[in-house]
């Protein structure tokens, strides 16, 4: 043992001894990694010794392993006001006198709300920046300023000092996870990243192995270490705009150009493609690639998004010969040039394009894994290209103009690896033989079905086989009639999402009693259904969290429900009866209307943990909450719509928008109600002004926003 190991062993008894004799409170600042208190000589607390224990990290994986969950206390971004006050503590008092002039116009005062926004409420970006502005007085030099907040914060004073401090989070990454967060800086300021998807880039571009866990276990890292953020979703995540300058400022050294969301017209020199590793164009105004660049060493080249982009050149690949990630989705192009220098691609999203057929030698992209072709309107054909990348794991067809129209062209067996697919149906007995535990079944993932004729009627437990589902889009079936939704008694159903879309006669949807097939539903789209009059099945589903319904002509009620259904259910309750389920119909759907009794606390006067204020919150407290999760409910065109339905709580619902809907006077929301997480009420000014609503005005100032209704 070393003389320097042993004088750490025995001061860290003699601090033992110390403490274990006293109450005391420590604070450990900046923790990076777990260790044994018992190691540095501090006695494990514990209720007893009422001594006090405070660490503070920036990896919340570190407070768990230490044990600080039970009172993990995360560190919030700062709100405007508090931002402002801190921003403006910084400045002189020459600054702060031109931010408040009170003159016409005030560029100074509109500058530095730019800047504290771009701050996005952290406290070391506000201290830094408002220390570096802190003298300016005139407009010329805040516009300036601004725009190197936004742009190139660089250039601003104390900035590589921050950004020394902010890297250390950077740098206790391995050299993978390094890479995967540079990765996201090719994507644009303030906008979300989709996890699946940049899982995908990374192992195209074969950062990490082909496991998608692991790519979402670097991802929860990233979170944990504060260099990715949440963003409401549970499938996105964002960058804060200072922690992407950050790492912006490194991936120069990587090699990587990043030109996202920035309006370019046109491509970027030459001189920026030949030495580029990684290429971001997305988010654009290209309208024209006529160029053939050089670029041997891209990997990887993110084009999306550029909806005026309708030209490639057909040399436009000829040099690039390490290419494995192509994005070119959401862009007008109507054909890929092909060239035989894209042997090494593993990744080809074309997916919302206006191609027209794959190339002749597409079949020569033998180390393909991805192929995302949806919603490829005016797809003809593959020349069965896709049959013969026998390494793909992804295929999309769904909500292609491709699709399969006859049993025997059910014929990509041959891909073995293949994992997720999306397939487009144009006839109803190609559907009974995928169904029918076709070795396709168990990779189907998305499914559309267009234009099938005659088919009278869809059962969701028909789909058993598929045990990946969870998209349907059913569209254009002019003859379906009802669409069915039995208990199931079964494994749970994977269906997230659903479409129904111009289905011209279809007049029931049955929803079984639960568990059902839709039981994991998150969002519903229905739209030019005109033979519906309300969709009241949606009560029944307890995980939705988007409902979008347009273009319904008939639709008179979203919920139908009597006048005093509310009332009569509470009178009920009141009284201590309790209904045996009673088959009710609805629109042509049965029901189970389950009322259960109450229990009511008399010591604390609650009832299950709802304080008894009013008999209505009494009520509340074992009412089954209809729209558990509801977020977001859109409402378009719907001439007839009298109301959505009766007033009710709406614990999480975020947004309201009305649009084209005369008739509707009233929402389901009051003053007795709860619905804590409302952002926006978004609608004309004319439909706003004809609400007839006892909270319209306060609502007015806090929520809505107005939109223009479409002539």
């Amino acid at each position: 043992m070393t003389l320097d190991r042993e004088t750490e062993e025995a001061r860290a008894r003699f601090l033992m001894k110390a403490l274990s004799r006293k109450r005391f409170v420590i604070l450990l600042d900046d923790v990076w990694n777990k260790f044994h208190l018992e190691e540095v000589g501090i006695p494990a607390p514990d209720f007893d010794s009422k001594s006090k224990l405070i660490l503070t990290s920036r990896n919340v994986d570190v407070c768990y392993q230490m044990g600080a969950q039970q009172s993990l206390i995360k560190m919030e971004y700062l709100e405007k006001e508090a931002a402002w006050e801190l921003f403006r503590s910084n400045l002189s008092t020459q600054a702060i006198t031109a931010i408040d002039s009170n003159g016409p116009n005030n560029v100074i005062k509109e500058c530095a709300d730019a800047i504290v926004q771009s701050c996005g409420g952290l406290p070391l970006a506000l201290k830094v920046i408002g220390s570096a502005v802190a003298g300016l007085t005139a407009p010329r030099e805040w516009i300036l300023a601004m725009q190197a907040a936004k742009h190139d914060i660089k250039d601003l004073d104390g900035i590589p000092e921050m950004f020394h401090k902010l890297k250390y989070s950077y740098d206790k990454l391995t050299s993978t996870q390094q890479q995967c967060f540079l990765y996201c800086t090719l994507f644009p300021d303030y906008g979300s990243i989709n996890k699946d998807q940049l899982v995908e880039y990374w192992m195209a571009e074969e950062l990490i192995p082909q496991d998608r866990n692991r790519g979402h276990r670097i991802i929860s890292r990233l979170l944990s270490a504060c260099l990715l953020e949440s963003c409401g979703s549970d499938l996105e995540v964002k960058m804060h705009h200072i922690i992407r300058h950050l790492g912006l400022s490194l991936a120069v050294q990587q090699k990587i150009v990043v030109k996202a969301g920035m309006n370019l017209e046109k491509a970027p020199p030459h001189r920026e493609w030949r030495t580029a590793r990684r290429i971001s164009l997305m988010y654009n105004d290209i309208r024209d690639l006529g160029i053939s660049p050089e670029c041997k060493d891209l990997v990887t080249l993110l084009v999306q998004n550029n909806p005026n982009l309708d030209r490639l050149s057909t040399t436009f690949f000829q040099s690039m010969y390490s290419l494995k990630v192509l994005d070119l989705s959401h862009t007008r192009i109507t054909e890929l040039p092909f060239c035989s220098t894209l042997a090494k691609l593993k990744y080809l999203n074309l997916s919302h394009t206006f191609i027209e057929r794959l190339p002749e030698e597409f079949w020569m992209l033998k180390k393909l894994r991805h192929l995302d072709l949806s919603v490829t309107k005016a797809l003809k054909e593959t020349l069965d290209n896709c049959s013969k990348l026998y390494k793909l794991r992804v295929l999309n067809l769904f909500r292609s103009n491709y699709g399969i129209r006859d049993v025997n062209d059910l014929n990509i067996d041959s891909l073995r690896e293949l994992e997720f697919l999306g397939i487009t149906i144009y006839a109803e007995d190609v559907l009974k033989k995928l169904t029918n535990t076709h070795p396709l079944a168990k990779s189907t993932q998305r499914l559309s079905l267009r234009h099938c004729e005659q088919m009278q009627s869809i059962q969701i437990s028909d789909f058993t086989h598929m045990v990946q589902l969870r998209e349907l889009y059913v569209e254009s079936c002019l003859d379906l009639v009802q669409l069915i939704a039995d208990p199931d008694k079964g494994r749970a159903s994977c269906l997230e999402v659903l479409t129904l879309a111009k289905l011209p006669a279809l007049q029931t949807i049955l929803v079984g009693s639960s568990p059902h097939h839709f039981r994991n539903l998150l969002e519903i789209t229905v739209s030019h259904c005109q033979k519906l009059h309300d969709i009241s099945w949606v009560l029944k589903l307890d995980a939705l969290e988007k409902l979008s319904i347009c273009h319904c002509h008939e639709l008179e009620q979203v919920v139908q429900e009597t006048i005093n259904e509310v009332d009569n259910e509470v009178d009920n309750r009141r009284e201590g009866i309790e209904h045996n389920s009673v088959p009710r119909s609805r629109n042509g759907f049965y029901e189970e209307q389950e009322m259960h009794g109450m229990v009511k606390d008399a010591n604390n006067d609650n009832v299950n943990g709802y304080q008894n204020k009013t008999e209505n919150q009494w009520i509340k407290g074992t009412h089954h909450v209809d729209f558990p999760k509801l977020r977001t409910m859109v409402l378009t065109d719907l001439p007839k719509l009298t109301a959505i339905c009766n007033p009710r709580d709406f614990p999480y619902l975020e947004i309201i928008r009305v649009e084209g809907c005369p008739r509707l006077t009233t929402l389901p929301l009051g003053q007795m109600y709860d619905c804590p997480k409302l952002k926006q009420i978004c609608g004309s000014y004319d439909w706003w002004e004809k609400l007839e609503w006892n909270v319209k005005e306060i609502m007015e100032n806090k929520y809505f926003i107005a939109i223009k209704d479409e002539d």
